[in-house]
């Protein structure tokens, strides 16, 4: 499983963690995440995160 920062907010989508307050279960992967998806903190898509290494 991975992590990615939006770009705008900083804040970190842990694909082990997924983002249940939205309906995304753990281990969603980010590119499984629905078009829809957007970062909770600020709006931003899923194409506007970057992978933390």
């Amino acid at each position: 499983m991975r992590k990615w920062q939006c770009r705008y907010c900083s804040h970190i989508y842990d694909e082990a963690l997924g983002d249940p307050d939205n309906g995304i279960a753990p281990g969603t992967r980010l590119e499984d995440l629905p078009e829809t998806w957007l970062c909770p903190d600020c709006g931003a898509g899923k194409h506007d995160y970057e992978l933390l290494a």
